[in-house]
């Protein structure tokens, strides 16, 4: 009986102690994301799995879609109340870090992250003044995508030309009605396709070594091009877009019932538009205009980043989790690539192994790189130009689109607003 007893509190005493340690192990971080349906639900997933394995981590959560996120975690990043982890737009580590205090730099908890898993230039993009202040996610570009039951029904194949584009509007509008657009472009996938068109025709980066190379005459040229096409019913009109009302794209019900047919996006992101459709299996991958000139237009980029706020109790805790989502087996497979095709080498040939690339992801990206001969420059998303409905893009799309502005007019209130 007494052995048994000495047992028993010798057990006791055990468990007092592992609890003890754990409780002084104990440490809490908190992540930020932004995307669509797929996305929160894999990352959560990988973030339940990660507690589950480490009972002393505790990992707060806050996501939402990307209406309002960046202003929402701007002003958090200025306030010193940000998310431990947030998942960065890359153009943030500049434009919210001038400083270099609001972000930490990742060199520093190389024992936690194998950096060696990413190729050094993707690295090179991420890091300002020589500190890493993010962890590049995946490479990302815009691209066409078709909804081909919509297509089918107006009895025409998707646009393969930027002529094929032009003529399917009278078909929509003849055929399936006023409601019904081959393509829709909101304020900033109108910046994107402007730039687009201008590399494709003209061979110039947008933006090189900090400065503008396109001007007056060249800017207002795409402008006209949105009015034409707006006349042509290829497109619908911004008044069009506002008026449906919806929070987003993906959740436009005349995006969901196949009424507006077409988009131009990045590939990380199209999955929420195909599994938004009643029929996803239509949702199919684009082809770039040749016939908008002999240059390849378009750009890629680090589509976003993983970065720690220098506000982070736990930065250690922190690095450890991000090793964990990008090059580990288990928070690999649960993300998969609902954020691209990864960066880590790692990361990649798990996703390759178990065969969790999505296709549509995969055949998208593959495009993408091949054809995209320039670079963005991170200042193109400078939250000043891009700032929802009061940013300079914005304000020069909806002017054309309403009639407030010539597109001469609006061509020089965006190289202003560029320059400024």
């Amino acid at each position: 009986m007494k052995k048994t007893l000495a047992l028993l509190l010798a057990l006791c005493m055990a468990m007092t102690l592992v609890s003890a340690a754990l409780a002084a192990d104990a440490t809490t971080i908190s992540f930020a994301w932004w995307g669509g349906d797929a996305r929160h639900e894999a990352t959560q997933n990988a973030v339940n799995a990660y507690m589950a394995a480490n009972p002393n981590v505790t990992i707060t959560t806050d996501y939402g879609a990307w209406t309002g996120w960046e202003e929402k975690v701007s002003t958090a990043l200025y306030a010193g109340t940000a998310a431990d982890i947030n998942q960065a737009n890359w153009s943030w580590l500049t434009n919210y870090n001038a400083d270099g205090k609001t972000f930490l730099d990742l060199n520093a908890y190389s024992d936690s992250i194998d950096l060696t898993q990413f190729d050094q230039s993707a690295l090179d993009t991420c890091t300002v003044d020589g500190k890493l202040y993010g962890l590049p996610v995946a490479v990302t570009g815009r691209i066409f995508y078709w909804n081909t039951d919509t297509f089918t029904k107006a009895g025409i194949d998707f646009p393969k030309s930027y002529a094929d584009l032009l003529a399917a509007g009278e078909v929509f509008k003849t055929k399936l009605g006023d409601d019904y657009y081959p393509l829709v472009m909101g304020e900033y996938d109108r910046m994107i396709f402007m730039v687009y068109y201008l590399e494709s025709k003209y061979g110039k980066a947008w933006i090189e070594n900090g400065e503008l190379q396109y001007g007056v005459d060249e800017i207002a040229e795409v402008l006209n091009v949105f009015k034409d096409l707006e006349a042509a019913h290829v497109i619908p009109s911004i008044k069009t877009i506002l008026g449906d009302g919806a929070e987003s794209l993906d959740k436009n019900p005349k995006w969901t019932d196949g009424r507006y047919a077409g988009i131009l996006e990045w590939d990380s992101s199209a999955s929420k538009f195909q599994k938004a459709l009643a029929n996803p299996d239509a949702f199919t991958v684009g082809e770039y205009f040749s016939d908008l000139g002999e240059y390849h237009g378009g750009f890629t980029k680090v589509s976003m980043v993983f970065a720690i706020s220098a506000t982070a109790k736990d930065p250690t805790a922190c690095a450890k989790f991000l090793n964990y989502l990008l090059n580990e087996k288990e928070g690999v497979e649960l993300l998969n690539s609902q954020r691209g095709i990864p960066c880590s080498k790692a990361g990649l040939a798990i996703c390759k192994e178990g065969n969790l690339l999505d296709k549509l992801v995969a055949e998208a990206n593959a495009k993408v790189v091949g054809w995209c001969q320039f670079k963005l420059d991170p200042y193109f998303e400078d939250a000043g130009l891009r700032a929802e409905n009061d940013g300079v893009y914005y304000d020069v799309q909806q002017g054309v689109s309403y009639g407030d502005y010539e597109p001469a007019e609006a061509a020089q209130i965006l190289i202003d607003g560029i320059n400024a």
